[in-house]
């Protein structure tokens, strides 16, 4: 097969690997090279019209990898939401995420007793992530769920919770734990403030400011 039809056939595998991404970023990154290298070819073999369909599909995805990206940490975007942890909503977003949560917190279970503080992560109308923590005594929260949909997964929206939306100051909790069973992500909670020490992560919550 000659090398110029090979790279065809790459930007059309790419095209179509990317649509059965459930991830925006990665369907987005596979989407725009795809069109690129589609693109290209069809230029090169002078189809035009595909040519200029694939370079204006490879704009697109430029755009909105360059929103995507400016966003992801843009608190004006993601908007935390305190609710109970036996709100009607927040069991519904859960059920339909069981079977995803039972993969990443297998010993998760919001009927837990000490369950005191639940929050949605919403971008715009989506809920794109859910933290939920218990009362361990003592002014410590412990970091039960931290959970991000399958959507959202190459961002962080559990971030707005911990370090921009003070939504546990007033709570009485003077400090928030993750065992290390419960979330293996380093990388994620050092960006987020935690700090890793005796075996638990754990982060000081700033006091409610009067």
């Amino acid at each position: 097969m000659p090398w110029l039809e090979i790279i065809g056939w790459t930007g059309s595998v790419l095209v179509v690997v990317s649509l059965m991404q459930a991830r925006v970023l990665r369907f987005r990154w596979m989407n725009f090279a795809g069109s690129v290298v589609a693109a290209g070819y069809n230029a090169v073999v002078e189809i035009w019209p595909f040519a200029a369909m694939n370079g204006v599909i490879a704009v697109i995805d430029a755009y909105w990898l360059w929103r995507l990206t400016r966003e992801r940490h843009d608190a004006d975007v993601y908007q935390v939401v305190p609710v109970g942890p036996r709100d009607d909503y927040l069991r519904h977003v859960l059920g339909v995420h069981a079977d995803d949560i039972a993969r990443y917190y297998p010993s998760f279970a919001l009927d837990d007793p000490g369950a005191r503080w639940a929050y949605l992560v919403l971008h715009g109308d989506e809920t794109v992530g859910v933290v939920v923590v218990r009362d361990a005594g003592e002014g410590v929260g412990e970091v039960q769920l931290d959970y991000v949909t399958p959507r959202f997964r190459d961002f962080a929206p559990g971030e707005f919770v911990y370090r921009r939306s003070g939504a546990f100051a007033g709570s009485g909790l003077r400090l928030l734990v993750v065992v290390d069973d419960a979330q293996d992500s380093g990388d994620y909670l050092r960006r987020v403030g935690f700090t890793h020490e005796a075996g638990r992560w754990r982060r000081e919550v700033a006091p409610a400011t009067p």
